[in-house]
Formats: structure tokens, C-alpha cells, sequence
């Protein structure tokens, strides 16, 4: 006589499969790129180091003292006997100090333009993509109409005009004051960031604007977008409930990579003289007096442009492996 054996429930249960969700795969494909996740971990440490500037700096910001020009790294204040760590620049001010708050300023600028670039062209490509008619072909001219202005020659002349102007230039002070508290610099140091988070962002958002057009392009032909409009669905509520979490995947890589790009453009212009003027720090301007003396003191181009090269390469590596992660026909 044949036997039947009963399985307990929980012994059943546990012998099936639980499907993962979405965004618990994606983690999972992104904790295997090693590198990336290395570089998410210097972005941190650096991130939280920028914040805690004004804590963590053993000096203050702009304590000048021409006793201590140009000291090499690890050298003693010859008039307190205290230690500069990373040296002083050409006017005495410690270096270590000086690069803590520099990052809060160039991290801050390259999160804000990324944030109001990854804004605006996911507006307006979403609009050209899912109307189409003639609000593709208006949007889809004045996309064009920025790609063939020369960014760096623009951005120089635009944010020379603006910045040493910044006293004749109103902007509101709902604006100001946060800016000028999260970067822990003066207003009018903070209207001078501000315009230049504008200047950036002005010309930056075509990238994204072409990407989120492209992809709407593909989803709103999906069969789901078809049965939301047969079941009388308005546009907003289709845009925003179906077409955009489809369609924005590929702008959170486009958004990692847009973080290098913003950090590089900041650093460039400030570093030619054109962007956040002394004495806020950031990294550009202080690559730029570096290496004024950089024969005199080969060191000093290397302590900015050490975490300007780290960041960099962070950010390269945190797009990478968020682009293997989200690739559904990449198998890792």
C-alpha cells in the first residue's frame, strides 16, 4: 500500500522561489561591480567630509598668515607650532582647511546644475515625446538651436558678465539664503555659486532632453499606453503613472555621468578665472593659484587636483555600474 508523505506549509514555502522586485535586483547586479562600489564609498567619505567642514577643519576658512606661505605638507605653524597637514597656499591659509570646504562648493555646484539639468530635460523631452505634432518639432528646434552653441566660449562669457556683476544681479533671497547655508559661505559669495549653477545649467539639459525623448518615443507605443488611453485615461495621469517610471531608467546613469561633467565644467571655468572668485574656495580656483607655483612648489597643483581626479573617476565607475544594472540583457 502506497504511502503519501505531507509537506508542512512553511517547509513549502520555503522550497519556493520568491521573486525579487525590480529595484532589489538592480541593488543586488550593482553590489557585484567591486568598483563601483568603491568609488560610491569615496563620494561618501568625501561628501561627508564636505559637510562637516566647518567641525573637521583645523583652521579657519580664510585665516591668513603670511608668516606661513607656501609651507609643504606636514609642516609646523612656525608661530603656534601647530601642524598644516597638507601645507599652506600662497597666502599662508592651510590647505587641508581650504579643500574641506572647497569640495562643499564644487560638490554642491555639481549636484545642483546635474539636479536642474536632469529637471528641465526630462520635462521637455517628456513633452516632445509623448505629444508630438508640433511641440516635438518647437522643442526638438530649440534643442538644436543649444547643441550648436559652443559651450565653454558661452559659459566663459556668460558667466564672466554675470559673476562680476553679482552685486548689480537680484536674486531671491529663498534662493540665497539656503545656498549660502549649505555651502557655509557668505551671500555674497553665495550669489556668485548661484550664478554660476544657472550659467551651467543653462546649456547643460539638451543631453537629457534627447534621452528622455528617445525612450518616451518607444514607450508610448507600449500596448499598456494604448489600453490607459482606451480606458480614458488623461495625459498627466499617463505621463506620470506609466510613461515616466518607464521611460527614466537610463536617466540615472545619465545623471551620474552628468555629475562629472558639471564637476570638470565648474572646475574649468573657475580655474581660468571665470567662475567662483577668491575667497570662496573651490577646487578650480585653487587649482588655478596653484599653479602659479608650481615650480617654485611642485606639490600644490596636486592637493586640488587630487580629489578633482578621485571624484572624476567615482563618478565614471558609479555610472558604470548602474548602467550594467539596470541593462536587462547584461548578464553579470
Amino acid at each position: 500500500m502506497a504511502t503519501t508523505t505531507s509537506v508542512a506549509p512553511e517547509t513549502a514555502e520555503r522550497s519556493q522561489p520568491r521573486s525579487e522586485g525590480q529595484w532589489a535586483v538592480v541593488f543586488r547586479r550593482f553590489r557585484r561591480h567591486r568598483l563601483a562600489m568603491i568609488s560610491l564609498a569615496v563620494l561618501v567619505i568625501i561628501f561627508i567630509a564636505s559637510l562637516l567642514a566647518p567641525w573637521i577643519a583645523p583652521f579657519p576658512r580664510d585665516d591668513i598668515g603670511l608668516n606661513r606661505v607656501a609651507l609643504p605638507p606636514m609642516s609646523v605653524d612656525p608661530t603656534n607650532g601647530r601642524l598644516h597637514i597638507l601645507g599652506t597656499d600662497h597666502l599662508g591659509r592651510d590647505f587641508f582647511t581650504r579643500v574641506i570646504y572647497a569640495a562643499r562648493v564644487s560638490l554642491m555646484v555639481a549636484i545642483s546644475v546635474t539636479t536642474l539639468v536632469a529637471i528641465i530635460g526630462s520635462i521637455l523631452g517628456l513633452l516632445a515625446g509623448f505629444f508630438g505634432g508640433w511641440t516635438d518639432t518647437l522643442i526638438s528646434r530649440v534643442m538644436e538651436f543649444v547643441a550648436t552653441i559652443p559651450d565653454l566660449p558661452i559659459l566663459l562669457i556668460l558667466s564672466a558678465i554675470m559673476i562680476q556683476n553679482a552685486d548689480l544681479i537680484v536674486l531671491p533671497s529663498w534662493i540665497i539664503g539656503p545656498v549660502a547655508w549649505i555651502m557655509a559661505v557668505p551671500l555674497r559669495e553665495a550669489t556668485q555659486v548661484t550664478l554660476l549653477i544657472l550659467v551651467l545649467a543653462s546649456l547643460g539639459w539638451v543631453g537629457v532632453a534627447r534621452l528622455m525623448r528617445g525612450m518616451v518615443l518607444q514607450v508610448r507605443e507600449m500596448q499598456y499606453i494604448e489600453s490607459a488611453r482606451a480606458l480614458g485615461g488623461a495625459n498627466a495621469w499617463i505621463l506620470g503613472k506609466h510613461v515616466f517610471p518607464n521611460a527614466f531608467p537610463p536617466l540615472i546613469v545619465a545623471f551620474t555621468l552628468g555629475l562629472n561633467a558639471a564637476l570638470v565644467s565648474e572646475v574649468a571655468i573657475s580655474f581660468l578665472g571665470f567662475g567662483v572668485q577668491d575667497p570662496t574656495p573651490t577646487w578650480g580656483n585653487m587649482m588655478g593659484f596653484a599653479t602659479s607655483y608650481m615650480f617654485n612648489h611642485p606639490w600644490m597643483p596636486l592637493i586640488p587636483g587630487l580629489p578633482i581626479f578621485l571624484c572624476s573617476l567615482a563618478f565614471n565607475f558609479v555610472g558604470d555600474g548602474l548602467r550594467d544594472a539596470l541593462d536587462p540583457r547584461l548578464k553579470i
